[in-house]
């Protein structure tokens, strides 16, 4: 009996040591669950990016429509300020801005001011370009911000789909061991808890992220809005002093 006993703690102690360093546990795992690893390390690469390029672009772009504000509210001439940028507008704000003016000479050039109804109609289009500018813009803008969604909420039940299919390997060397020591469980166990440990890794910037670019977009968004109607307000102002 002691023999016996002897025979199998050196049995459990003879079991090949396992790598449970990060690169250890992903070359050990079953061939689904390094597909989910993968799935989710190249995941959390693409959300980064995707942070990092939405979070440099608010700041240049918010930074832009400061100088564009200054400029537009010094009580320089818009037309000049028109032709400095008209060919190439450096922000959505100046897009709307260009959009607006590049209407309003059009329609000057062909003599469309010259009764109440064209002004009128003259108004309705401006409003129409600026809000046609700047959905497009904004739809630029918001671009790739369902991807950083989409991880957020996948990405957990993703890894966990890792984890479980990890844990059913584990149990199934148990039986075909038949010995139930740590030696022979851990390994399958770790494999599969790093799953859900990417998963997470994953999904938590995303979620955050997410949350605050949408934040900041919707006020960079209300502010084009703003600018929009006010611009409006005078474009409509230069209109009824020529009646």
């Amino acid at each position: 009996m002691e023999n016996a006993a002897i025979d199998a703690a050196a049995l459990a102690g003879s079991a090949p040591p396992s790598d449970l360093t990060i690169i250890g546990l992903f070359l050990q795992a079953d061939i689904v669950v390094k597909i989910v690893i993968l799935i989710l390390v190249l995941a959390s690469f693409w959300t980064w990016a995707i942070i990092f390029d939405k979070v440099i672009r608010i700041r240049r772009l918010t930074s832009l429509a400061d100088k564009f504000e200054e400029s537009f509210w010094s009580g320089g001439s818009l037309e000049e300020l028109f032709d400095r940028i008209s060919n190439r507008p450096p922000d959505p704000m100046s897009a709307i801005f260009v959009a607006a003016m590049r209407e309003w000479r059009r329609s000057a050039a062909k003599g469309l001011l010259g009764t109440d109804q064209l002004r009128t109609n003259l108004q309705d289009r401006i409003e129409r370009v600026m809000d046609i500018t700047l959905g497009r813009e904004m739809e630029q803008l918001e671009r790739h911000l369902i991807y950083l969604a989409s991880v957020g909420s996948s990405a957990p039940f993703i890894g966990l789909f890792g984890t479980v299919w990890g844990i059913m390997n584990s149990f199934a060397s148990i039986a075909a061991a038949k010995n139930t020591t740590l030696a022979v469980v851990a390994p399958g166990i770790a494999e599969a808890l790093f799953a859900t440990a990417l998963g997470l890794v994953a999904a938590i910037p995303a979620v955050l992220a997410y949350n605050k670019l949408s934040g900041d977009i919707s006020r960079y968004g209300h502010r084009l809005e703003a600018f929009s109607g006010e611009f409006g307000a005078i474009l409509s102002r230069q209109l009824e002093e020529k009646r």
